[in-house]
């Protein structure tokens, strides 16, 4: 293909690399799920770190400039009984990469991570594994595209308050936050929105420690399955828009 003289004077070319995100695993079992299809599908790159298989311990010369995703964490929380071995050194990277304006998705424990380091706080709960149903707050949460109503199966130890200057953009069924968002970039989901039943089966073997009435609700889960599945695609949708991940990045001229 021949280029015409006039792009070049007009028009500067670019290598094109894909967008790349850290996602940070806080167990074997629970991944990004029905995620990383979206994510693959809008050419998106993950990389995932786990440093509970690395002496508890986060890379220290990564840079976190396209955004991070910090997942579940099984039985582990933040409020003391059975803290996150990570829990300070994330918190930390959660504040840093909000002063220079990356994007975070906290899930599970990871949206307590958001929580603690955006002003809010956390307070103990037991451990629990529970099917509901979360209700949008708002028309224009994910610039529209969160569901007005959509299920989610929360599975996690402990509990957090989201910041006061943080936009609630769904509650549970019992009015606590499901989802929120710290500044123009930053959300917390309190349940997995791209679960897959599978995970919850290997966190309750890769642990001693699982929630009472775990039968019940994973059959609940696997009826609502499809249900989560429908959902996640708008909710991506939002979250991807939102986050600045729409697109690709210029890495420099060839």
């Amino acid at each position: 293909m021949t280029i015409p003289p006039e792009f070049g004077s007009q028009h500067e070319q670019f290598a094109v690399e894909r967008r790349g995100l850290y996602v940070i695993q806080h167990t074997d079992a629970e991944y990004l799920g029905l995620i990383e299809d979206h994510l693959e599908g809008r050419s998106i790159g993950f990389t995932y770190m786990r440093p509970h298989t690395a002496g508890g311990r986060l890379p220290a010369t990564v840079k976190f400039t396209d955004g991070v995703v910090l997942l579940g964490g099984g039985p582990w929380g933040s409020a003391g009984a059975r803290n996150l071995p990570t829990l300070e050194e994330e918190v930390q990277l959660v504040r840093d990469c909000m002063l220079r304006g990356a994007p975070v998705l906290g899930i599970g424990l990871g949206a307590q991570v958001l929580a603690m380091a955006s002003g809010g706080s956390v307070r103990p709960a037991p451990l629990r594994f529970k099917m509901g149903v979360a209700r949008r707050t708002r028309d224009d949460a994910l610039n529209g595209y969160l569901p007005e109503t959509f299920p989610i199966a929360t599975y996690m130890r402990d509990a957090f308050e989201a910041p006061p200057h943080a936009e609630v953009l769904a509650i549970d069924e019992d009015g606590a936050a499901a989802v929120f968002q710290v500044a123009d970039n930053c959300f917390g989901f309190a349940a997995h929105p791209g679960l897959k039943g599978a995970m919850i089966e290997d966190l309750i073997m890769e642990f001693d420690e699982s929630p009472d009435g775990m039968g019940e609700e994973l059959a609940m889960l696997r009826q609502n399955q499809a249900g989560i599945e429908d959902a996640l695609v708008p909710i991506m949708t939002g979250v991807v828009q939102k986050a600045g991940w729409m697109g690709e990045v210029a890495s420099g001229t060839l």
